[in-house]
């Protein structure tokens, strides 16, 4: 098992955490079952020691899983 770390922002709150998955995908499928997820909020997750993947939810797809799209970020 790998542990992930994550971070929800939204217009109201950031929930962080740590999350134990088999694989990324179970990692951010599961997200959506623990972590209140709205259009708009952005998902931080990755492993320690590398840069984490950043995330935008664009929808709902029922059951709790949340749409995620790669988040746009500019070049610094």
């Amino acid at each position: 098992m790998s542990r992930f770390c994550f971070a929800v922002s939204g217009a109201d709150a950031r929930r962080a955490g740590i999350i134990e998955s088999e694989s990324f995908r179970a990692a951010v499928d599961a997200l959506g079952k623990h972590v209140d997820v709205r259009t708009g909020d952005l998902l931080e997750i990755g492993v320690t020691g590398f840069p984490p993947a950043v995330y935008q939810c664009v929808g709902d797809v029922g059951d709790g899983y949340p749409i995620w799209v790669p988040h746009k970020q500019q070049a610094a």
